[in-house]
């Protein structure tokens, strides 16, 4: 089975940087899309980010666009986030998802357990 570990999160300063990880394992993914979500208390889910398999094509929501930046590093089935000028609005659960689709598919078939990130003002 697919198995996806996110790490990075943590406490931040607004204005501050944090960069998250989300390393793939599991023979029953054959390699694809990757992507990022994070979920507010009292809120949905929503999409923050998006890789295809090859990297050349990424897809940002419009609230991250110029702050973050997705890559990926296929040698270590692992996928990032580096995020920058971080606000407070961001606080959430980021959640790493995957997808056997080389390209970013609407709706990811595998999903991480999430990572807390906190920005406070």
């Amino acid at each position: 089975q697919v198995q996806l570990v996110e790490s990075g999160g943590g406490l931040v300063q607004a204005g501050g940087s944090l960069t998250l990880s989300c390393a793939a394992s599991g023979g029953g993914f054959d390699g694809g899309a990757m992507g990022w979500f994070r979920q507010a208390p009292r809120k949905e889910r929503e999409f923050v980010a998006g890789i295809s398999w090859s990297g050349g094509d990424t897809y940002y929501e419009d609230y991250v666009k110029g702050r973050f930046t997705i890559s990926r590093d296929n040698a270590k089935s692992t996928v990032y986030l580096q995020m920058n000028n971080l606000k407070p609005e961001d606080t959430a659960v980021y959640y790493c998802a995957a997808d056997n689709k080389p390209f970013i598919p609407r709706k990811f078939t595998y999903w991480g357990q999430g990572t807390q990130v906190r920005v406070s003002s």
